[in-house]
């Protein structure tokens, strides 16, 4: 899968991208991300990429030309051209449901903004999916861009070890659980034990306890998850009941 980051600090990246899984995938050639300083793509002497706002008021904007230019130069460079994803507090929710729609894209094209945003004619021009990852104001889209890759990437195949890794996630497809408590060694940390039911070889017993500890923990911290309908189901058995209904 590749990526296009599109930003004003490519320098903000090296030491994202070399580490971990996401430095793995992309050694074993899983991935490709590619840095793009819209910078290149300004015009003049100072190589300007924002103004004053029309109408006044706070801060700068960002110019279209620079920013319209670079996505149509950096379109070019695939095989095809590639989703645009504009990151903007304005956006629709990023989650894990959209994480696995972007998983479906052979190439992601990230437009990270800066300043007070974009001018209004880059979304007019360019048509892109304008995305946020919360309901606050960052510096510039940078950290959310790498927010994207970093749930994207673990949905490529190959990337994780082990390819149900993924399938256990909290909020993973089909999933309206928070993951369950692990445990690793020692069996007992300043009086606090494994639970034993963990220890005894027993996996349906084992299964059940994940479970239950899975829903407890989804209704203490995130009982809005459960107002969403039986969260033991699987989207595939809602498919199914559906279909039997009908």
């Amino acid at each position: 899968m590749r990526f296009d980051v599109l930003t004003l600090f490519p320098e903000m990246f090296p030491g994202y991208l070399g580490q971990s899984l996401l430095n793995l995938a992309i050694q074993r050639g899983l991935v490709e991300v590619n840095l793009h300083n819209i910078r290149d793509w300004a015009k003049g002497k100072h190589k300007n990429v924002d103004d004053r706002p029309f109408g006044g008021g706070p801060g700068m904007v960002l110019s279209p030309e620079p920013v319209v230019e670079c996505v149509e130069a950096v379109q070019q460079l695939g095989d095809s051209p590639g989703r645009v994803v504009l990151l903007t507090p304005g956006g629709r929710t990023f989650n894990q449901r959209v994480a696995e729609e972007f998983s479906d894209a052979q190439r992601l094209v990230l437009l990270c903004g800066r300043y007070e945003g974009f001018d209004q004619r880059v979304i007019d021009i360019l048509q892109p999916d304008e995305l946020s990852i919360g309901d606050f104001v960052l510096n510039g889209g940078e950290v959310a861009a790498m927010v994207v890759i970093d749930a994207v990437v673990r949905l490529v195949p190959g990337v994780l070890g082990d390819e149900q890794s993924n399938k256990q996630d909290s909020f993973s497809s089909g999933n309206r659980l928070l993951e369950f408590a692990q445990y690793t060694r020692p069996r007992e940390y300043r009086g606090h034990e494994v639970p034993e039911v963990l220890l005894g070889g027993n996996h349906p017993a084992i299964a059940e306890w994940r479970k239950q500890n899975s829903l407890e923990r989804t209704r203490q911290r995130r009982g809005d998850l459960l107002d969403q309908g039986d969260p033991t189901k699987t989207s595939a058995d809602e498919t199914n009941e559906s279909s039997a209904v009908d």
